[in-house]
């Protein structure tokens, strides 16, 4: 009997510890003359073996549901081409989403797009603190440190968030090339919206497909409520899917990048508030 089927039967909460022993996050070094700092709250589709694949069949954790498609591969292309650090998780979504806020009823799903998710069946209260302790929470840490390590010597960075977003959805394609999702502060937004769109050849989102003021994810935790620059791109997955595409975005974001933050006003700490509602006030 697997633990997942014993956990079936009983609380996933019983799980030893012990048979968890599983990275929550990827740092990839890189200096502070960017001024940037990449992360990619959806890099992995992986589950920890003691999870049982969440009693999912491989096809399903290939899916969207698990994971963002693409977007490790433009995160690393990207950090290195910057020379810039980065911040990947390495567990999936499914396990725990790390671009939730620990109150958001999302947090652990246990139906998504049609996909019934066994091993979220009877997580409750005490098994969804675990994996908050184990891979949310040391996640959020790292992306914390790589942020105080850029004041403490002196750089106010922006913050990239990458994602990817699926070409259909319930039936309908989505025209958008890319996106650019965000709550109130402009500072990064609309320059890289502006610099994508130059071109002509892209269709590039303003808050959709998704709207990014989403109170207490990421970006609000770690730009919002920080006083920072920052913007989450989501990149259609048909165009990233590969390597090549990979390489192609990531490249395509460098030649633009540096550019926009060479502005002084993007490594200031300001406060622009939430289209969510107030505040905290920003803190070190």
């Amino acid at each position: 009997m697997s633990r997942l089927q014993s956990a079936d039967r009983s609380d996933v909460a019983q799980i030893p510890e012990s048979a968890i022993s599983f990275p929550a996050f990827e740092v990839i070094p890189g200096t502070l003359d960017a001024g940037l700092l990449i992360i990619c709250d959806h890099a992995s589709n992986a589950v920890p073996p003691a999870y049982d694949a969440l009693g999912l069949p491989p096809a399903e954790l290939e899916r969207h549901i698990a994971y963002d498609i693409g977007v490790a591969g433009v995160t690393r292309r990207l950090a290195a081409t910057l020379g810039c650090p980065a911040v990947l998780s390495c567990f999936s979504r499914l396990l725990i989403d790390p671009n939730r806020g620990e109150d958001d009823p999302t947090l652990v799903m246990r139906l998504s797009d049609g996909a019934v998710v066994p091993g979220n069946r009877h997580a409750d209260a005490a098994e969804v603190e675990r994996r908050l302790a184990r891979f949310h929470r040391p996640y959020h840490t790292a992306i914390e440190a790589e942020i105080d390590r850029a004041l403490a010597a002196g750089v106010t960075p922006a913050i990239l968030s990458v994602h990817s977003f699926t070409p259909v959805w319930r039936g309908l394609a989505r025209p958008w090339h890319a996106a650019l999702l965000w709550d109130a502060d402009p500072r990064l937004t609309h320059p890289l919206l502006e610099a994508l769109r130059a071109p002509g050849d892209l269709i590039v989102g303003d808050n959709e497909p998704y709207d990014g003021a989403l109170r207490n994810d990421c970006l609000y935790r770690h730009g919002t409520a920080r006083g920072l620059a920052h913007t989450l791109i989501e990149i259609r997955q048909d165009l990233i899917g590969d390597e090549a595409g990979q390489h192609l975005w990531a490249d395509r974001l460098a030649g633009v990048l540096p550019a926009i933050l060479a502005d002084p006003l993007l490594h200031e700490r300001r406060s622009f508030g939430s289209r969510t509602g107030p505040v905290p006030p920003i803190y070190p």
